[in-house]
């Protein structure tokens, strides 16, 4: 592995933005001397820019105690009082809410949204103009608007507010491939490397509203992308640098992207990995493109044609300062891609107020972050979760954010907890995918390491089984954190039910979502579009009401936005998934309503019957999936995987399985067919692609349809092979 440490080299040399924070290359002379009085307190970029706007600083006499931002800019203060602190507004949600409870406050997000959200948006937010109208929305239109007449810069209140009070406080922790490389980049120097990124594409013609797209691995580069996109207005859509060339260029294609910013290649799990091929394939079909710019993040040489731009080269003799562009509240932030029912990805829509709101409020408030924590959200910035919980939530509120690049199991099942013990991570929020794949090994693999600074444990990305839920609680957090089980989607922006935040010592149930967050009313539909009321009842998870961070359309086609979210369920947003609401009003999530089986008349959830059978102390991970059935309609079909002590006791397991499931659910949801494999096929955010296993199941493998997504498509031969083997055995009988 040394050969490979040696190869690896920074995104852009950190010591160039350390020598050099831009004092000598402004021009004005108030500026330099607002930059003298200041110390160096204030972010230069920013005061350049509010100088130019002829906004009104108050005191600056005493410019170290206090800087107050009048006339033309509202909201949080600029205080560079104290090296330590952040915004006092975090510690209520605003000062109109002060005092009130969790239940007072939850009530009138719902009741009155126009005060709840208009007082903490005026008072979290920094606004260039303050909006003059709180919401303008209709569901059954999807006409979806917030803060409407407001214009801000998200790059300025994740990065110019903060280097204003505390230019050193280190924003991200990046976390490379080999443990113990750590680098901890500051506000200011993320701020310089956003503004000489931000200059970089201006100075190539990039234009306000463009759509840019990013292809990169976890890096602080890659941040400073999407902050340096918001900056200047243009629109970033980030592809997940594991996509291959013909994801990324429908993307591209879709999104009509005229620049392309990539790495020469990614290092993820010891393995040195192409990305610039990948993104030549791919802007070979896209005649868009104008532009590739390529940073470097190994020290190998790629091929340059004549689209492609060296980065870290152009980035070098540009000003680390920019003039952030002024944003309406509702013009586009990002697009991002996500899965569609009809195999074309759907480019979701996200505006700039709303969303930042969103993600600052659900960031301090679920995982219960407060100022000097060390957040670690190990998941990738390809997908909302990185978009949200990694990048703008974290960095509006002045945090300290993890950029994990590596793997669980890289170079041992210890990593996670190693990284924890090494950078002292308070908030840790991963996929239950990964916790599932963990808690196969040995706990010494945990508890070698020390996690007494962990506070606060969370999972994503699908619900998560009771056995992942106590592992993660019980080894990993020592039965002493909270460990909250969030569901959210890529359109609702952030966290809508989790069992944070709660009254003061209020209870958390295992594998449940429980509690919606502030303005989120949930609704249970059923079949006939009927609201069902009560407790202990399920239905069609449904949100009667719109929130600010949600998503505004479907890029280029808002019918089908309107069809997908709006139209199965008038005036409520449909979420596809079905819910069960206790007894004690609490939500459970039980899956994808397309992942639904109707056996006999019973309508039943597949991850209703993976949390069975995931139970089980030999079964690591299942998945279930419907296959007709000329009596019964259907009946569930079982993949899964053991532990390897027991595969060698196959038929135990299985029979065990089988009473599981008969007696946590019933009888009639006893898989028809139980087949034993050795890993399931996921794509690389961890996604089980169940259509590929229907088809297996069915015998109808001729026609796969397009796995490039998989992490490794050739596990989809082992399945078929498994099947056939299964059902050779069963023909004997």
């Amino acid at each position: 592995m040394l050969a490979l440490g040696q190869q690896v080299s920074s995104s852009l040399s950190l010591s160039l933005l350390r020598n050099n924070h831009g004092l000598r290359k402004l021009p004005q002379t108030s500026l330099q001397r607002l930059s003298e009085i200041m110390a160096g307190c204030v972010s230069i970029s920013l005061l350049n820019s509010l100088v130019r706007r002829n906004v009104i600083f108050r005191n600056t006499k005493c410019l170290r105690k206090s800087v107050v931002l009048i006339s033309r800019c509202h909201g949080r203060s600029l205080s560079s009082s104290s090296s330590s602190s952040i915004s006092a507004a975090q510690a209520d949600l605003s000062s109109h809410l002060a005092g009130k409870t969790y239940a007072d406050l939850y009530e009138l997000s719902v009741r009155d949204p126009k005060t709840f959200w208009g007082s903490i948006a005026k008072e979290r937010l920094t606004w260039t103009k303050l909006f003059d109208q709180v919401t303008d929305c209709d569901l059954s239109s999807g006409k979806i608007n917030w803060f409407l007449g407001g214009q801000l810069n998200v790059s300025v209140n994740c990065l110019d507010v903060h280097v204003a009070k505390d230019p050193d406080r280190v924003a991200l922790i990046w976390e490379k491939d080999e443990p113990g490389t750590e680098e901890r980049i500051t506000y200011r120097e993320l701020l310089e490397m956003t503004c000489r990124l931000a200059n970089t594409l201006k100075s190539y013609g990039i234009q306000k509203g463009e759509r840019v797209a990013i292809y990169m691995p976890v890096s602080p580069m890659a941040v400073a992308a999407m902050l340096a996109c918001a900056r200047i207005g243009a629109v970033h859509t980030v592809v997940f640098a594991g996509f291959s060339s013909e994801a990324l260029a429908g993307r591209i294609q879709d999104a009509q992207c005229k620049f392309v910013i990539t790495c020469n290649q990614g290092v993820r799990g010891g393995r040195i990995f192409d990305l610039k091929s990948t993104v030549d394939k791919a802007v070979k079909s896209c005649p868009s493109v104008r532009h590739v710019f390529v940073a470097k993040r190994t020290n190998n040489s790629v091929p340059m044609g004549k689209l492609d731009i060296s980065l870290d080269e152009v980035m070098g003799g540009q000003s680390p300062v920019c003039a952030p562009e002024p944003m309406d509240s509702e013009e586009m932030l990002f697009m991002l891609y996500t899965s569609g029912s009809t195999g074309k990805p759907k480019g979701i829509v996200h505006t700039q107020a709303g969303y930042l709101l969103y993600v600052s409020l659900t960031h301090q408030y679920v995982f219960d972050y407060t100022p000097g924590d060390v957040f670690g959200c190990v998941a990738d910035i390809g997908w909302i979760t990185g978009h949200s919980y990694v990048v703008y939530g974290p960095l509006c509120n002045g945090a300290t954010s993890v950029l994990f690049e590596s793997t669980p199991v890289y170079p041992n099942p210890g990593r996670y907890w190693e990284t924890v013990q090494r950078l002292r991570i308070n908030q840790f929020y991963g996929a239950p995918t990964a916790i599932r794949l963990l808690l196969k090994y040995e706990e010494n693999w945990v508890k070698k390491y020390d996690r007494s600074s962990l506070k606060t444990l969370a999972s994503v990305g699908e619900p998560i089984n009771h056995e992942a839920w106590e592992w993660f609680h019980k080894v990993v957090g020592d039965g002493r954190c909270p460990l909250v089980d969030t569901w959210w989607q890529t359109e609702t922006g952030g966290v809508c039910i989790a069992p944070l935040p709660a009254e003061p010592g209020a209870e958390i149930r295992p594998a449940m979502a429980m509690r919606p967050f502030f303005g989120i009313q949930p609704t249970l539909l059923g079949e006939k579009g009927q609201i069902i009321t009560g407790n202990d009842v399920s239905g069609a998870l449904c949100i009667s009401q719109p929130w600010p961070g949600m998503a505004r359309t479907i890029f280029g086609d808002h019918q089908r936005f309107v069809d997908a979210y709006f139209k199965p369920y008038q005036g409520q947003y449909f979420t596809g998934d079905g819910a069960y609401r206790t007894e004690d009003g609490y939500y459970q999530i039980t899956g994808r309503m397309d992942d639904v089986i109707n056996i006999s008349g019973h309508r039943l959830g597949t991850a209703e019957i993976e949390d069975a059978l995931d139970e089980h102390p030999d079964v690591p991970e299942t998945a279930v999936i419907g296959i007709p059935h000329e009596i019964k309609g259907e009946v569930p079909f079982a993949f899964v995987v053991l532990k390897e002590s027991a595969t060698d006791n196959q038929r135990a397991v299985v029979e065990d399985l089988r009473h599981l499931v008969a007696t946590k659910i019933a009888k009639y949801a006893v898989p028809d067919h139980f087949l034993v494999v050795k890993r399931l096929p996921k794509t690389r955010s961890g996604k089980i692609m169940r259509r590929i296993l229907r088809k297996v199941a069915m015998q109808d493998t001729s026609n796969l349809g397009d796995i490039s997504t998989l992490d490794d498509p050739s596990v989809v031969s082992e399945i078929i092979e498994a099947h056939k083997h299964h059902r050779s055995r069963a023909a004997k009988k």
